[in-house]
């Protein structure tokens, strides 16, 4: 998919903006119930769009989660939906919205790692020189002169948010073939519902309308298409890749920051982002191409017919691109460019 990095930096632009935006709510509102306001606004606001395309008679192009893939997406909204939000309200109530963007950046590092330790996703000296700069600039960004690095506790508690998410994008992407709306639409939904719930229970004031409101519309961009765009990025570009491009994020979050909440743009600020940005441009200008071969594989997703789906369908069927169902893929043996997508998460 050949705008799969547009898709991708299109997640980050979302989300970046969102880490700003939450912080001028920060103070109004308990940093538990916006956790759980900002999720529970995606999941509410993407349930009324699937309301809508159901209404306006909208066919489903997409394949649904199924139960084997269910635990995983569970697993997700957990660590990612319920915990990552958290830790973050609570990190941005302590410190910079700026700091805490470029920190986000950690995400992209601690989730290739999991891909390549773990899902075993294949990677190479650029990729890990690119990582490599990315932790230094997080580095520089908590290092505090004679001190040597020294986080403070609105870090520690952003760098936890980010191993939480990058568990959740590595949960995530084995169901990363269904369909993003309904993924992102239950994730809201159920992680919203739970930390709103512990939030209440935990004694916290219900906040203005407005405050619930801006809750709601940055969940529903920040979050919920932000998270959206990503799954769509992870179906065709991989865990470590697709975090790599999201790692563009925390820069346009510190930018925004600066510009709009007036916070000093400084020396260990400007040195973090440009170790951060080299780090990134290594990634982005990454080029894989070698031959590989497909063992037969049966799954189901939205696909057009490429060469990667050479199938053919029930007489009378009246085929339209994309569209879903399940089907098989004959062993293929060739040479092209390509990420560790869903059809080539093979060994190196």
């Amino acid at each position: 998919m050949v705008i799969a990095p547009v898709v991708a930096l299109g997640a980050a632009l979302l989300f970046g903006l969102s880490a700003p935006a939450a912080k001028l709510l920060a103070g109004a509102v308990d940093p538990w119930l916006l956790a759980g306001l900002l999720y529970l606004g995606s999941g509410v606001g993407l349930a009324f769009v699937r309301l809508a395309q159901r209404t306006l008679g909208f066919r489903r192009r997409e394949a649904r989660v199924t139960l084997t893939e269910l635990p995983w997406l569970l697993g997700a909204i957990a660590t990612g939906g319920v915990i990552g939000p958290v830790l973050l309200m609570f990190g941005l109530a302590r410190g910079l919205a700026s700091q805490a963007a470029l920190l986000l950046n950690l995400e992209g590092v601690l989730t290739a790692v999991i891909a390549w330790v773990v899902f075993r996703e294949h990677f190479h000296a650029r990729i890990v020189v690119g990582m490599s700069a990315i932790t230094s600039g997080a580095v520089a960004l908590a290092w505090s002169g004679t001190a040597g690095a020294a986080i403070d506790a609105s870090g520690v508690l952003v760098a936890a948010a980010c191993l939480a998410w990058a568990i959740d994008n590595n949960l995530t992407r084995v169901v990363s073939g269904a369909d993003p709306l309904d993924i992102a639409a239950f994730k809201g939904l159920v992680a919203g519902a739970v930390n709103v719930l512990i939030a209440l229970a935990r004694g916290v004031a219900w906040p203005p309308l407005d405050a619930v409101l801006g809750a709601a519309v940055v969940g529903l961009l920040g979050y919920g298409t932000s998270l959206v765009l990503f799954v769509l990025a992870l179906r065709h570009l991989g865990t470590g890749r697709t975090g790599a491009y999201f790692s563009t994020a925390p820069f346009i979050g510190a930018v925004a920051a600066v510009i709009a909440l007036g916070e000093p743009l400084t020396r260990q600020l400007a040195l973090g982002a440009a170790l951060m940005a080299l780090g990134v441009w290594l990634h982005l200008t990454e080029h894989h191409e070698h031959e590989h071969a497909h063992e037969a594989l049966e799954h189901e997703h939205a696909h057009r017919h490429d060469e990667h789906h050479q199938h053919g369908h029930a007489p009378g069927t009246i085929v339209t691109d994309p569209h879903t169902h399940r089907h098989v893929h004959a062993p293929l043996r060739h040479r092209h460019p390509h990420y560790p997508d869903l059809h080539h998460r093979h060994d190196h």
